[in-house]
């Protein structure tokens, strides 16, 4: 299926800044010079830019790339984007749930599930 990001097991977020003019094979040089991955078709890769109210998803199908293009709306808000450093940091589907809601990615008050 076109895009079904459902089947990855692994998501990835490249915390920092990322030129959001990149495309996928921009995207994917980054992911595979600077963090030494080479995407596949078990996970996804998350991208942000400086104005965190849009990112970009990378996939890998068997066929070829799939990149997804979220944009809120201006009175959406922004999304809540780590800024630490580059680097690709591996969250959970929870995690996943909670940015794509506009949460932080820790929640230290929440209850984890077995």
């Amino acid at each position: 299926m076109l895009g079904d990001i459902s089947l990855a097991t692994n998501i990835y977020l490249v915390t920092g800044y990322t030129d959001m003019r990149k495309s996928i094979d921009g995207l994917c040089a980054i992911i595979m010079k600077n963090f030494k991955h080479e995407p596949d078709g078990h996970s996804i890769y998350l991208f942000c830019g400086k104005r965190c109210d849009r990112i970009k998803v990378l996939f890998k199908e068997p066929d070829g790339y799939i990149l997804l293009y979220k944009r809120l709306d201006v009175l959406s808000g922004r999304y809540r984007w780590p800024r630490n450093s580059s680097e690709v940091k591996p969250i959970t589907w929870q995690q996943f749930d909670w940015l794509m809601s506009g949460l932080e990615i820790e929640q230290p008050k929440a209850l984890r599930m077995a």
